[in-house]
């Protein structure tokens, strides 16, 4: 009797555990990420070494690199994207969305949804880097938040822990910019990795397309 009453706690265990995992992604969304390995992913070649695997995180911590999705060949145009994101004080980062894979410098392609606190660079969390800056960060050092990234037609949302702190509605002709493109259109994900002073954590990536 007793050994069966072990049994039935260990699958009673096992089921809790396989339940807790499944609940990490809701309905609808995608995981971009295992949290063990780079699989799905793809550094930049300068600095690869900046990038590291850490309690279940991407975490960014050295000279400039760049970390692309490339887990999926079909690009991404309308989508909602959540990542949780922490950064330790004055650091400087980013989540890059319609660019594509770029082996060296700052992603010409795309958009940059800013990641800062209190690092020197007054365009703090949430801006459109160059486009729509936001002054005052919504986010904290040494705490995770989620940032959110809703690209619907011609319109962005970005929000952080559910505020919002941009909406961008793309003007009628827009044309590519250089050397930065800032022009919506498809492709995929990026995280930035800044600098040598900076790091970034970035965990539980997930995205529902909306296509």
């Amino acid at each position: 009797m007793r050994r069966q009453f072990v049994s039935i706690l260990t699958i009673t265990a096992i089921f809790t555990a396989m339940t807790a995992v499944q609940a990490e992604v809701e309905p609808g969304f995608t995981s971009l990420m295992d949290g063990k390995t780079f699989n799905g992913w793809k550094k930049a070649e300068e600095n690869p070494d900046t990038w590291k695997i850490v309690d279940g995180a991407f975490v960014a911590s050295g000279p400039r690199c760049h970390l692309f999705y490339v887990g999926d060949e079909k690009p991404f145009k309308s989508f909602h994207l959540k990542v949780e994101v922490m950064t330790e004080p004055n650091s400087n980062g980013g989540i890059y969305f319609h660019t594509k894979y770029q082996a060296r410098d700052w992603p010409r392609a795309g958009f940059e949804s800013q990641v800062n606190c209190t690092q020197g660079d007054w365009i703090k969390t949430g801006s459109l880097y160059g486009l729509v800056n936001v002054s005052q960060s919504l986010s904290q050092d040494n705490k995770w938040w989620t940032q959110e990234i809703i690209v619907e037609g011609k319109s962005v949302t970005v929000k952080v822990d559910g505020k919002i702190v941009l909406q961008y509605f793309e003007p009628e002709g827009a044309q590519p910019g250089r050397p930065f493109e800032r022009k919506l259109g498809e492709g995929t994900f990026a995280l930035q990795g800044h600098d040598p002073g900076s790091t970034i954590h970035y965990r539980n990536i997930r995205v529902k397309r909306l296509d």
